[in-house]
């Protein structure tokens, strides 16, 4: 079986079409440094109307394709029933592979086109992280377990932030009736 890196799904909006093609070069750069390459990508561009434009591709071959298909089916075979179904698993992610392709379909396609409203688009992809494939490697050989697994974004260090500036913020002292001693 090939070994693959890391794969990750991300899924980025474009409110109001603002998506003008700025962020392939940072992509390709990226690809062509073999820091990661497209398992698969999709982009469904809507317009003001609702004209729909869609792309769709990968960086892999067809024998990669039908190998990571069988591997996946594996690792959901092994999870519903140990070796035996890993084994079926194997057989059935090839098969699926060989006979509608892997990754995303007219039918995903055709459902995110009906989500995004109107003058809006959507890039969806599933990397693969091949910087880190020697490392999964040694990992794997090492019987590393992963304990956590998440992505640290702007947004969460914002929200820590925010959650920390209100924790330490000065307790406002609650207002008592001031009485008069005689």
């Amino acid at each position: 079986m090939v070994m693959f890196g890391p794969l990750q799904m991300f899924v980025f909006g474009f409110p109001g079409n603002k998506f003008e093609g700025a962020i392939l070069p940072a992509l390709d750069e990226a690809r062509e440094k073999g820091i990661i390459r497209f398992v698969d990508y999709m982009f469904v561009l809507k317009d003001k109307k609702g004209k729909l434009t869609e792309v769709e591709g990968t960086d892999l071959g067809d024998t990669e394709l039908v190998d990571l298909g069988a591997g996946i089916g594996a690792l959901i075979g092994f999870g519903a029933a140990g070796e035996e179904g890993a084994n079926i698993g194997w057989r059935e992610g090839e098969e699926m592979v060989a006979e509608s392709g892997i990754g995303f379909t007219k039918a995903d396609m055709d459902r995110i086109a009906k989500e995004i409203p109107k003058n809006s688009s959507a890039l969806i992809m599933i990397i693969e992280h091949l910087w880190a494939k020697d490392l999964k490697q040694q990992l794997l050989d090492a019987d590393a377990v992963m304990l956590a697994n998440g992505m640290l974004s702007r947004d969460m260090f914002m929200q820590i932030g925010a959650v920390a500036a209100a924790q330490e913020a000065p307790k406002k002292k609650s207002a008592k009736p001031k009485t008069k001693k005689k």
